[in-house]
């Protein structure tokens, strides 16, 4: 039986990787050992719970005010011992974290094949978004395999001259995540906690996420204005913003959304009532690459509230990209809720991150390669 880690730290990551881990689990050949940094603490435990995943090691790295520098070697340094002893025939890892790179780094100083999930995302400026795009640059140079959620995606590496028979195009796994939770949702079985959240909001309402460190400052101050304008413009609809914990996100938020009445600004949601207030949203503003990817699925039209995206597959569909700038992120709210015949475009395009099967591909391609 084939031995493969599946090393992960962050939300976004364990989210990603959990369809997969229950893949491996189903399949005679493998035996999945899951290995968790811990890169963020309470809201990768959430994931871990919701998803039944219980992790073979977990290094509990997370510390007050670390630093990327600090938490690169601590990572590096704990994992080493860990691949030592568990002798994996290989090491995946998803994404672009700090510890999807050390991740990679620590089993390439072993010599252990590394695959890649999310392989070839690129925005083309090593700084936006900091320190992701690095990662992915430096993981890519490690992995033997290139698990491409996209031909996009996919023709990027081969442009960085990434050997063609490493490269596999098999979607994103974060979509097999969300119909799981959402099928869960719409027959009933979703927790107490999602059934009462979701019975507070009655109205229509716009879901509003938004964190991203290279939007702080006056960026951030823009798209706040933007939506303090949009919600008194429609006092027929509510704004639902559950607001990340950062004081350079909250101090702006509560300042200048605080006072308005149909501002809903919430504490931030662990993922399976994200998923349901994503299903209930009329249309989302936001700034995750999580949420760019998802919400086709459900018809959920996205207005993207960076300046770049490397997602560029969602902007032919359900996706616009509108930047930080306050009158082009009101003209585009604007024309989905006055514009029906636009809405029902962006609502009805197809998803081009995949259909629910990503995990599966995955595990049929790992059969062979291992």
């Amino acid at each position: 039986m084939k031995k493969i880690m599946l090393a992960f730290g962050t939300r976004p990551e364990a989210i990603k990787m959990a369809p997969l881990v229950q893949a491996l689990e189903k399949h005679p050949d493998f035996e999945p050992q899951v290995v968790v940094t811990a890169q963020h603490r309470e809201m990768l435990d959430q994931i871990l719970e919701l998803f039944a995943i219980t992790p073979r090691v977990d290094l509990n790295l997370m510390q007050p005010g670390q630093t990327l520098a600090a938490l690169t070697a601590r990572i590096v340094d704990q994992l080493t011992p860990v691949i030592g002893e568990l002798q994996p025939d290989a090491v995946i890892v998803q994404g672009d974290t700090t510890t999807t790179f050390c991740s990679a780094l620590a089993a390439f100083y072993q010599d252990v094949p590394i695959g890649h999930v999310e392989a070839g995302l690129r925005t083309g400026d090593i700084r936006a978004p900091f320190p992701e795009e690095m990662n992915r640059v430096l993981t890519t140079r490690l992995a033997r395999w290139h698990f491409a959620a996209t031909d996009n995606n996919c023709q990027t590496l081969l442009g960085e001259n990434v050997d063609p028979d490493s490269v596999f195009v098999t979607g994103n796994p974060v979509i097999d995540a969300l119909l799981q939770v959402r099928d869960r949702i719409e027959s009933g079985r979703q927790s107490d906690s999602t059934k009462q959240l979701t019975s507070q909001f009655e109205r229509p309402y716009v879901l509003v996420t938004g964190h991203r460190r290279e939007s702080f400052g006056d960026g951030f101050e823009s798209i706040c204005r933007a939506i303090a304008t949009l919600a008194e413009r429609h006092p027929e609809l509510d704004v639902i913003y559950p607001v990340h914990l950062n004081p350079r996100v909250q101090e702006p938020v509560n300042r200048i959304l605080g006072t308005l009445p149909n501002v809903r600004l919430i504490a931030p949601q662990s993922y399976e009532p994200f998923v349901a207030l994503m299903c209930g949203a009329t249309f989302i503003l936001t700034d995750s690459g999580g949420v760019q990817e998802e919400a086709p699925s459900l018809g959920k039209p996205v207005l993207v509230m960076r300046e770049q995206t490397e997602r560029q597959e969602g902007l032919d569909g359900g996706v616009r990209l509108v930047g930080t700038d306050e009158v082009r992120i009101l003209e585009e709210s604007e024309r989905l809720i006055t514009d029906e015949a636009h809405y029902r475009q962006m609502a009805e395009a197809i998803n081009p991150y995949g259909d629910g099967t990503t995990s599966n591909q995955i595990v049929e391609l790992l059969s062979r390669l291992v």
